[in-house]
């Protein structure tokens, strides 16, 4: 519980040096601005490695594969949308309406960027074991989004269950979205009504 609340929701990259994460930053950025202009499948590793200036082998070095890198590129667009969000945090009266507003703006956002957004869920989607730990990383960033949006440091185990339902619903939203079965105001409402589970879980008095 600690670790999920304390730690920040990022590979683990104290072991790289300066140089070498200034080239992940290249590399990220250039998935992304691939990503943005022709969605998934323009996201083409000899491209990539290209745009970011760093040879085939050390990208590979980095991302084991296209999916290793847009589930990871996702995971860095979810933590500058994070420092976007605290910068101006949401202004509901309840946790469960801080939630929604901040999920539904982390939303806007991407739907800013369809193709990316596409590029990234669909990586997700595709993701086996073998990205398991990028794959977490999205789910920590995530998940502190939205406890921050809580106000929230120590949640108690049936409200980190709730924020897990929450996070399943929201890519869901996301999933069904980019497919064109659902309107942004039918995300609106499921996410408004999965929020409401904070409140449930809330411990009393609080």
């Amino acid at each position: 519980m600690d670790k999920v609340a304390a730690n920040p929701a990022r590979p683990v990259t104290s072991s790289l040096t300066e140089r070498q994460e200034a080239r992940r930053r290249r590399i990220l950025h250039a998935s992304a601005q691939l990503a943005s202009r022709g969605g998934f499948d323009a996201v083409q590793m000899r491209e990539v490695a290209e745009s970011s200036q760093v040879a085939l082998g050390t990208l590979y070095r980095y991302f084991p594969s296209k999916i290793h890198l847009l589930v990871a590129t996702m995971q860095d667009q979810l933590e500058h949308m994070h420092g976007t969000l605290r910068k101006k945090p949401p202004a509901g009266d309840t946790a469960a309406e801080r939630v929604a507003e901040t999920l539904m703006r982390a939303f806007r956002a991407l739907q800013r960027e369809p193709h990316l957004a596409d590029a990234m869920v669909r990586a997700l989607t595709f993701a086996d074991r073998s990205v398991s730990p990028e794959v977490d990383q999205v789910s920590r960033q995530t998940t502190l989004i939205i406890l921050d949006a809580m106000g929230q440091e120590n949640p108690t185990p049936a409200q980190l269950s709730a924020v897990r339902v929450i996070e399943h619903t929201w890519h869901s939203a996301l999933i069904t979205w980019l497919s064109g079965r659902a309107s942004i105001a039918q995300v609106k409402i499921d996410i408004e009504t999965v929020c409401r589970l904070i409140d449930l879980t809330a411990p009393e008095g609080a």
